[in-house]
């Protein structure tokens, strides 16, 4: 189910950034004197459907990324997937390291 839910969210993350490019900006003084007429959309610019389909994948970008953080949360709370391994001592920390070194001027 994850990996269907992140599928979706990178098909949208394409398609956002797509939508997103083709939309004319805001081109100023240009308009006034007939500078707009040559869009490829025609005189009022993407207007509705361009706006409507980035409107409806931003939406989409926005669910799956919120579905794929809920999907992929523990439910622990404030527990980390570290805990566990601390707990069993299968990792060994930085004091492991110092106890053998006879060069450490700090041990006696």
């Amino acid at each position: 189910m994850d990996k269907l839910v992140l599928i979706l969210h990178i098909v949208a993350c394409v398609l956002l950034i797509l939508f997103v490019l083709l939309q004319s900006g805001k081109e100023g003084m240009g308009v006034i004197f007939g500078g707009g007429s040559s869009s490829l959309f025609g005189s009022t610019g993407a207007g509705g459907i361009l706006v409507k389909l980035t409107t409806f994948v931003a939406v989409v970008f926005l669910c799956t990324s919120l579905g794929y953080n809920i999907i992929t949360s523990t439910g622990g709370g404030n527990a980390s997937r570290i805990t566990p391994l601390l707990q069993e001592g299968s990792v060994s920390g930085p004091a492991d390291a110092t106890e053998d070194s006879p060069d450490d001027p700090a041990q006696p």
